[in-house]
């Protein structure tokens, strides 16, 4: 079951911080070098920061509730590294050719950060 309202808001501020903490060196690491390292960093902490309150305060109220588990997993595991990739692309996609190929490197490194927190979340519960 979903956490009551003011249950999911506590829990906010705690799984942002561990979400980062596990997704940030992910990305620090794995994010093509044309992104210096202070952008990397402030990836991780930015493209949690849009996609993690969906995933905490929404989803588990529009999809858990009615549908269940399942659905919800499905739903925010896709929904999470699919709308980074889209904004990271945004913030980082237009430029040369080079840069352009440094994008599949960039959107791997943001699927693996997000499997890594789904996986520890997972051991968590």
């Amino acid at each position: 079951m979903p956490l009551e309202p003011d249950e999911a808001w506590s829990f906010l501020a705690i799984g942002y911080l561990l979400t980062v903490a596990v997704e940030a060196p992910i990305l620090l690491v794995g994010l093509s070098r044309r992104h210096p390292p202070r952008d990397r960093l402030v990836a991780g902490l930015w493209l949690t920061a849009c996609t993690y309150p969906i995933v905490v305060l929404v989803f588990p109220y529009v999809i858990y509730g009615p549908l269940g588990r399942t659905a919800y997993l499905a739903v925010a595991e896709t929904f999470a590294p699919l709308a980074e990739c889209v904004l990271f692309w945004l913030a980082y996609g237009s430029g040369e050719e080079r840069f352009r190929r440094g994008m599949y490197q960039d959107f791997v490194a943001i699927i693996a950060a997000n499997l890594a927190s789904f996986l520890l979340g997972e051991c968590l519960m």
